[in-house]
């Protein structure tokens, strides 16, 4: 009897299945199960798709990829539908499969099974979802780690619908040796333990152990029973015996066509894989491996790119007596995290110390490139002993002559020399963001300088120097836009969250302090590993902190220092605002717009009647509510101003009536070369009166002013009423005629 006869007499049908060319071929027993003519039939997918309820037709689909990847045969059945849709009759399929998952070919037997599943297909159903929604949860969080690590945890802790393994290893090949990446549920606790994951250590490719072969042939191996783990691998089996494991399925991780190593998954209780379960544990093991081998590259490129930084930073923050220095570099989240932005701390034969920041236009290497240049430019012409507008020039010219061709490259750049001994602070600027500093009692002001054009715009630029003075207990900041910019803010708001962390944190500790500045911009602790805020690393950071500590029982103040030459009027327009940024606090609003006025009037004073220049050197002394402005401006003149009764024509000669009106105390100190004007304001001790309240102090102002007598030393030319100040303060406001 023919086998053909024998497949017949018990109703059992021949089909074959070419996924490549898209044609299923029955035999006539097969045809007829599926509803067709009893005769040899060839078949496109999409008609035999026609006739298979959809959800099995996914499963057959399913079954007969992983068992050509596996190369086994397999199980499965699916039922066939009838023209309206009702099922006519549960097909079992007994299926061979060769080729790969998304080529195969499927030869195999057909028959007729008990269409009863109901029950069954509830608990298919159901645990379908569960499969779905376990597969959805892991590839989440397989693709949102981004190191090893984080993978293995995530491997760690998976619990598969069904069937939860209790003993998880993930296994890496290094070339001919098999390493242990990481592992789960296998303790180590006693000298047995410790001795038999030992011996896994020292594991071969070759070596007769089932995650070794799964990683040579490419294929999974499921183990369903320990008699037969120890029949296929007797010595292998000597060495997990202890561990207690009733069943185990090891999987090859395959990425990019390459087997990079292997998963284990053991089980505590016997599990029968079926085609459900092994499918679980193939589409896991492709997101392990994925996962497994994006992350090995982005660590490569973060180990190559830390290495490259290494290599341009500096070596380290010098020691600098006098001074304290905190630096941050934060590369950018994206590419081989390597960028242009540098800084350099660079101490001077003069005793003084250069600080540098800049930022190279551009993300990629050639950025990287020449900033190493621009930076090994910017040391040697500091180390010359060229002052800051001479290093600038010199380092303009350089990068106009590097950043040639197609790919020019222009850089910002923010140079000072700081004298650690009197806080004087020589700046220059191209194009760079201004620097901050926050005063001792917390407050934080941008201190804006003159500036120029990039560096490599233009390679003939003289660049201004701007002279700014740091006292005890303030801090200097120094960063690139990355800083500012980052997380969807401008320059200006950018300043607001910083000015924001300044202030609420203590400046004791400059690490700390930087450390709270990079944590409000990308999360801890983004400066040393990957911060919860990764997202917002757009750009890279560069960050340069320098304090003065104040001197053994020096007391806190605020402070502004602002020099305005005779060139530049419009200085006076930055020295109003610093003074009203000194002042953003105040208790009364119209002494704030009083002493910008007297400021004002002093350095026109300067300009328009000597030929030097002025310095402005504002203080702020004392606790809330009770503080003293005191407000100097010192020329090189000794010419002392006159008090004059101007008509009411007179387009000047207002000054010194004005800061007899609007101060507590004001006078003129003569110097050895100049002269220095002042005026002092007392802040007031309760909140500012109403209109009306005003405009009644007002008149009182006005007769204490006509009637009280004055005290005038032309020595000194220091005016100083003889009312009481506690009077003065309550009764003349600042602003009155």
């Amino acid at each position: 009897m023919r086998s053909d006869d024998v497949l017949t007499a018990v109703e059992t049908g021949l089909w074959q299945w070419d996924h490549a060319t898209g044609l299923i071929t029955l035999d006539a027993v097969a045809a007829r199960l599926m509803g067709l003519p009893p005769r040899s039939t060839t078949l496109s997918e999409s008609a035999m798709r026609a006739r298979v309820h959809v959800e099995d037709w996914i499963d057959l689909h399913r079954v007969a990829g992983m068992a050509a990847a596996e190369n086994r045969t397999a199980e499965v059945r699916f039922r066939v539908l009838a023209r309206n849709g009702s099922v006519r009759r549960t097909l079992r399929a007994r299926i061979h499969s060769e080729g790969d998952s998304g080529d195969f070919a499927l030869s195999g037997l057909i028959e007729e099974v008990d269409g009863d599943r109901s029950e069954e297909g509830r608990r298919s159903g159901d645990w379908r979802l569960s499969r779905e929604a376990f597969l959805l949860d892991a590839g989440r969080a397989l693709a949102e780690a981004r190191t090893t690590g984080e993978v293995l945890r995530v491997a760690g802790r998976l619990a598969l619908p069904g069937f939860t393994p209790n003993g998880l290893a993930v296994f890496g090949v290094e070339g001919e040796r098999l390493r242990v990446l990481g592992y789960h549920g296998y303790p180590v606790e006693t000298p047995e333990d410790e001795a038999r994951v030992k011996r896994l250590f020292r594991l071969t490719v070759g070596s007769d152990y089932p995650a070794a072969e799964a990683i040579r042939t490419g294929r999974a191996l499921y183990i369903r029973s320990p008699a037969e783990y120890e029949r296929r691998f007797p010595e292998a089996w000597q060495v997990i015996r202890g561990f207690g494991r009733k069943a185990w399925a090891y999987l090859p991780l395959t990425a990019g066509g390459r087997t990079i190593g292997a998963w284990l998954a053991g089980f505590p209780h016997r599990v029968s894989f079926t085609p459900d379960e092994r499918s679980v544990l193939t589409t896991v093991a492709r997101m392990l491996a994925q996962a497994l081998a994006r992350t090995h590259t982005l660590e490569s490129e973060r180990e190559l790119s830390a290495d490259l930084q290494h290599t341009m930073a500096p070596l380290g923050n010098p020691e600098v007596p006098g001074v304290q220095i905190t630096t941050r570099y934060v590369p950018t989240g994206g590419g081989l995290q390597i960028g242009g932005d540098w800084y350099d701390v660079i101490p001077l034969p003069s005793g003084r110390v250069a600080l540098v920041i800049g930022d190279v236009q551009g993300h990629d290497v050639r950025a990287a490139a020449i900033m190493a240049q621009l930076r090994i430019a910017l040391r040697a012409y500091a180390s010359e002993g060229h002052r800051p507008d001479a290093v600038l020039s010199r380092a303009s010219r350089f990068l106009a002559g590097v950043a040639t061709g197609t790919d020019a490259r222009f850089a910002t750049c923010l140079y000072l020399e700081a004298d650690p001994r009197t806080g004087t602070l020589d700046v220059a600027r191209a194009g760079h963001p201004d620097l901050a500093v926050r005063l001792p009692d917390g407050s934080t002001t941008l201190r804006p300088t003159a500036g120029g054009p990039p560096l490599g715009v233009l390679d003939e630029w003289a660049y201004p120097t701007t002279r700014i003075s740091l006292q005890p207990e303030e801090v200097l900041l120094m960063c690139t836009d990355g800083l500012l910019e980052t997380g969807g803010h401008d320059l200006h708001t950018g300043w607001i969250r910083l000015r924001a962390v300044l202030e609420n944190h203590s400046a004791d500790d400059l690490e700390k302090l930087a450390d709270s500045i990079v944590q409000a911009v990308h999360g801890p602790p983004s400066h040393r590993l990957t911060g919860p805020l990764t997202d917002r690393r757009e750009d890279d950071i560069a960050l340069v902190m320098l304090r003065r500590p104040a001197p053994v029982g020096a007391g806190a103040l605020r402070r502004t220092v602002l020099s305005v030459a005779q060139a530049e009027p419009a200085r006076i327009a930055e020295a109003r605002r610093q003074l009203a940024g000194l002042l953003r606090d105040w208790s009364d609003p119209e002494q704030i717009d009083g002493a910008v006025l007297m400021l004002s009037e002093m350095l026109a004073n300067v300009l328009v009647h000597t030929d030097s220049d002025a310095m402005v050197v504002a203080e702020l002394s004392g606790p809330m509510g009770e503080r003293l402005l005191r407000v100097e401006v010192t020329d090189t003149s000794d010419e002392l101003p006159h008090r004059r009764e101007p008509g009411e024509l007179a387009s000047s000669g207002r000054g010194l009536l004005l800061m007899e009106c609007l101060s507590d105390a004001w006078g003129v100190d003569p110097r050895g070369d100049g002269k220095t004007t002042w005026f002092e304001l007392g802040e007031p001790a309760r909140p500012a009166p109403t209109a009306e309240g005003a405009a009644g102090a007002g008149a009182g102002a006005g007769a204490a002013t006509e009637h009280t007598s004055e005290r005038w030393d032309p020595a000194i030319a220091t005016h100083v009423p003889d009312t009481p100040r506690a009077t003065r303060v309550a009764g003349d406001l600042p602003g009155d005629p």
